[in-house]
């Protein structure tokens, strides 16, 4: 048996393949944008870490995303926190609030860009300077590197994905030490994902007010 199997190896009809080879970080960050951007729609729990300003929070529930521009954060963890984008603005509400904070889209960006990614409307490569890879856990990688035009506010942006191009979370550390990180699971591409689910309905005894973009 020995000799047969050195004789097939000689002839290279057998080959033992080693280690899988890192891609580059150019070549994940266009598996990525592909991924995302064959999508209609996606829905994937989420967990979000918040750290700084004194605070430290874990919170968490089911994401909701619908091209063009749409998403909806539904809380488990607080129940009933709820963040909605329509497409024009963006609806804050926590339970128990009277208020409910509007923001228009454009606003968002500086908060929420990188969650862009998932909604396929950033080309990592183009939106990342200084981008780089490193191995991650469990056979996923890690890209880094500086949104353009937020060099002053953010100090370091990375995003993990498996080499199909799944985005397992993304971290953001700003230049004032607030560290936001989101980590995704159970992704579940093109579910059904109604107009309807992206209206917000204004809680009984609550108004609009201008607000700021949620952390």
């Amino acid at each position: 048996m020995k000799k047969r199997l050195l004789l097939l190896l000689a002839c290279g009809l057998v080959r033992f393949s080693g280690p899988a080879q890192q891609p580059s970080a150019t070549e994940l960050a266009a598996k990525v944008d592909h991924h995302y951007n064959s999508l209609h729609s996606l829905e994937v729990h989420f967990t979000q870490q918040y750290e700084g300003m004194g605070m430290n929070r874990r919170e968490e529930g089911v994401l909701l995303l619908k091209k063009p521009g749409r998403m909806r954060w539904t809380y488990t963890r607080p129940d009933g926190k709820l963040f909605l984008v329509d497409g024009k603005f963006g609806y804050f509400y926590s339970p128990g609030d009277t208020e409910v904070q509007q923001v228009p889209v454009k606003k968002l960006d500086d908060m929420r860009s990188p969650l862009s990614l998932l909604l396929g409307h950033t080309q990592l490569s183009k939106e990342l300077t200084d981008l780089r890879i490193a191995p991650g856990a469990d056979g996923a990688y890690a890209l880094t590197g500086i949104p353009k035009g937020m060099e002053k506010r953010v100090a370091s942006f990375e995003v993990t994905a498996a080499a199909d191009g799944t985005i397992r979370s993304m971290r953001v550390e700003e230049t004032d030490g607030i560290v936001n990180t989101f980590s995704f699971s159970g992704e579940a591409v093109n579910p059904p994902a109604k107009d309807s689910d992206f209206v917000f309905q204004l809680p009984a005894g609550a108004h609009f007010v201008e607000g700021l973009p949620p952390v």
